[in-house]
């Protein structure tokens, strides 16, 4: 490849944010791309790739490379839409995963709460909870896990002793 082939990083931009549209109207995630990638073109990329391809967090030179694969994807994708198409398919294969959960912001308040009193609930604590909530244990277990995480992140933690404690 001449140099003159390059895109610019404004054209990589403009691709990256039109391709991020039209995969979200399409209806795939950026697993299934990464997925569908593999199998159509023998290059499997992560959903974590294809994240930071969109929001333009790769080397430029790894941009540019990714960017015809893509383009690729989307003309084929584009194509056909309307019938199911192998990249339907392919998509259909990876989605192994449960639907993100929405949770109502009172349901929110209410994990909010017992979580102040009780940060790490008993399995049973959970039960009660997601029965009086309405919600699947697994749900309330890994809402109260991801709360745990944030409670990690958002305190800072303390001056460290010369013990390294």
């Amino acid at each position: 490849h001449s140099d003159e082939d390059a895109p610019t990083s404004d054209d990589l931009e403009q691709f990256a944010k039109q391709f991020k549209q039209r995969r979200i109207k399409l209806g795939f995630t950026q697993a299934d791309v990464g997925l569908a990638l593999g199998t159509l073109y023998g290059n499997v990329f992560s959903q974590t790739t294809i994240c930071r391809f969109e929001a333009l967090q790769l080397s430029f030179k790894n941009m540019c490379k990714l960017k015809p694969l893509l383009q690729k994807w989307l003309e084929e994708a584009d194509s056909t839409s309307g019938s199911p198409t192998s990249i339907d398919k392919i998509a259909a294969q990876g989605r192994k995963r449960k639907k993100r959960t929405s949770i109502e912001v009172t349901v929110k308040g209410a994990l909010e709460s017992h979580f102040m009193k009780q940060p790490k609930p008993s399995a049973q604590e959970i039960t009660h909870l997601a029965d009086s909530l309405q919600l699947e244990k697994e749900v309330v277990r890994v809402w109260f896990c991801n709360r745990r995480q944030k409670e990690k992140r958002m305190t800072p933690a303390g001056p460290i002793g010369p013990n390294g404690e």
